[in-house]
């Protein structure tokens, strides 16, 4: 078909030949897209011609059809759900985010929220700002999910806003269907069921949280600077116990002892020496998941400082102001200590509607939903689980044996010759990863020096093994297999694996790249997810910092607080939040931190 069109702002003449062969709707779709002003002239050509173009376009068939979008709902706005929007650039998804804050929270400096070092507004990122340029279709609603039905494809939804438009003070109810769901809602504190917590202790999960305790900090100083009042009163309320001895009570503990003897001193010089800071940790030390070099060295600062550690002290009853715990060191002996403010940083527990969906799907008696190495959650083929509300079910290696020594002798000889098993081994490190790290740890050169060992053979003939031969030289493998620990680091990595499984879904589906398939034929169609642990930070107070770095370096001092400030700053999720945190901590040194109770 030839037209002729003008283009009056280059006062020149185009000659354009075009052959549809596609829909009208589709057609003038991906002009509008590709340059709105062609589209205009198009329709003026139309109209001048009598719909001869038009007509002409919805005689000829179209030669591909319009596909419809997949719709995944993805429940959370936290590190594993918003690595997974930012990371996602697919076009044929159609995404529907539901959670009960509209923005990204940056965890990490929730402690130094809590003593005014940073805002609270400089650690978040309203989440449609992080979406609103991407190419993919998002939709966001602040609601939170009561309920999943698996079985039906449906996410039953209730807005997290009042509604008192019409007078009434309920929330709308509403259902999503789907074809992927993302659950990725985090995990609720533990507390373990003990008395008393959940009505007088403060948590540390939410920038509400952190908010809250630096408040109450405040108050507890000017309850204490009142007339009046006893000595053992003012020393009581003063009192701030920390439970849990892990990274977010270490660093709370830190950030809380900077913050009263670096500002709060200065404003409330007649009770300085009435502040108390007690950890209290029921293991036998203090960070506990770092190295032996860092737990040695924070024990014995914050022992200088002044700050009470007591290991081995079992919280079981937290009254108004008191807390009762059991000294496991002194054969369970209970002890009483007043306090002004306790905070609950130990343990992490499942949310209502999901141990609703476990028991649904027949996970029963789990601290969270079990999946696959692939982040889906056993028995929902198209339901996906990340971050602290899930657990990987890593498969042993001894559980798939047989399948894998039938695979490898591909002569059905009966025996495996090194070569056989060479040829799987790199399937066998992928799909099971404990294999991999029990090499490094052995410091094998050569396949065949395990296979020798299980042998009991030390010639350098060719070694065959049978699969009871087999079993033995891979009997300690599994001893190797480590649960990822709940951390932002984890939640993200999750993220960011599964949107590239998103992304690659059509490229992989005939050229798969993943590993071997034992049990049945082909390959998988990706590599199940690995963690790359990129080291973890304990800051101590007094701009020191621990740091534990992979390859077992370990720094501690000045520098680690340097290091400490450059990473977070580069982790922040948009320039606007590492600017805002970057200047709060410039703040902080030219002036102090506010001690407002705002």
């Amino acid at each position: 078909m030839l037209f002729t069109c003008y283009l009056g702002t280059w006062d020149t003449y185009i000659l354009a030949v075009t052959k549809i062969k596609m829909s009208t709707v589709t057609f003038f779709h991906r002009l509008a897209a590709h340059n709105p002003s062609h589209l205009k002239l198009l329709l003026l050509c139309t109209a001048v011609s009598g719909g001869g173009l038009w007509a002409y376009a919805e005689s000829v068939a179209p030669e591909e059809a319009v596909t419809e979008k997949k719709k995944v709902v993805v429940l959370g706005t936290g590190w594993a759900a918003t690595s997974f929007l930012k990371n996602l650039n697919n076009p044929k998804y159609e995404i529907q985010v539901v959670s009960p804050r509209n923005y990204f929270a940056f965890t990490p400096l929730l402690p130094s929220v809590t003593c005014g070092t940073v805002e609270a507004r400089s650690i978040v990122e309203p989440v449609r700002n992080i979406f609103k340029k991407k190419k993919v279709d998002v939709l966001f609603s602040e609601a939170e999910c009561f309920k999943v039905d698996a079985e039906n494809r449906k996410v039953y939804c209730r807005s997290s806003v009042n509604n008192n438009l019409n007078g009434k003070d309920s929330k709308e109810e509403f259902v999503l269907d789907y074809d992927y769901l993302i659950i990725a809602v985090g995990a609720n504190v533990n507390t373990f069921n003990t008395p008393g917590v959940m009505e007088n202790c403060h948590f540390l999960k939410e920038v509400e949280d952190a908010q809250r305790i630096r408040r109450t900090v405040i108050d507890c100083f000017e309850r204490a600077n009142l007339p009046d009042l006893s000595e053992d009163e003012k020393k009581r309320i003063l009192h701030f116990a920390i439970v849990g001895g892990g990274p977010t009570g270490v660093e709370f503990a830190a950030s809380l002892y900077d913050f009263v003897n670096e500002d709060l001193v200065r404003l409330y010089p007649g009770i300085k020496d009435l502040v108390k800071i007690t950890i209290l940790e029921a293991g036998d030390h203090i960070l506990g998941m770092f190295d032996k070099r860092i737990t040695a060295f924070a024990e014995d600062k914050f022992r200088r400082d002044g700050i009470d550690v007591k290991t081995g002290s079992m919280v079981v009853k937290v009254s108004e102001k008191e807390i009762s715990t059991k000294e496991l060191k002194n054969g369970g002996e209970v002890k009483t200590i007043p306090y002004g403010m306790a905070v609950w940083s130990t343990g992490i527990g499942t949310r209502p509607f999901i141990k609703d969906f476990m028991t649904q799907i027949g996970q029963t008696s789990r601290r969270a939903l079990a999946t696959d190495e692939w982040l889906r959650v056993e028995g929902c083929n198209n339901v996906y689980a990340l971050g602290d509300c899930a657990t990987i079910n890593q498969r042993k290696v001894m559980e798939d044996i047989a399948a894998i020594f039938k695979k490898a002798d591909k002569d059905n000889s009966g025996t495996l010759t090194v070569k056989e098993f060479q040829e799987v081994i790199k399937d066998i490190c992928e799909r099971y990863p404990q294999v991999e790290l029990y090499l490094k740890n052995k410091q094998m050169c050569d396949i065949a020096d395990l296979l020798k060992e299980a042998k009991g053979d030390n010639k350098k003939e060719s070694i065959e093994l049978n699969i009871e031969e087999l079993k033995t030289a891979l009997s300690k493998v599994d001893s190797q297999m480590k649960f990822l620990p709940a951390t932002a680091q984890v939640a993200s990595q999750q993220g960011t694996y599964l949107a590239k499984c998103f992304n690659r879904v059509e490229e992989c589906e005939n050229n798969p790249e993943g590993p071997l398939r034992f049990r049945g034929e082909g390959r998988h169609r990706f590599k199940p997810f690995r963690y790359k642990h990129l080291g973890q930070f304990a800051p101590l107070g007094g701009e020191q910092t621990a740091a534990q770095l992979p390859g077992d370096w370990v720094s501690i001092g000045h520098s680690s607080q340097w290091l400490w400030y450059s990473v977070y700053a580069s982790k922040q999720v948009s320039w606007r939040t590492r600017a805002l945190v970057v200047s709060d901590w410039t703040r902080r040194f030219i002036f102090g931190r506010d001690s407002s109770s705002i």
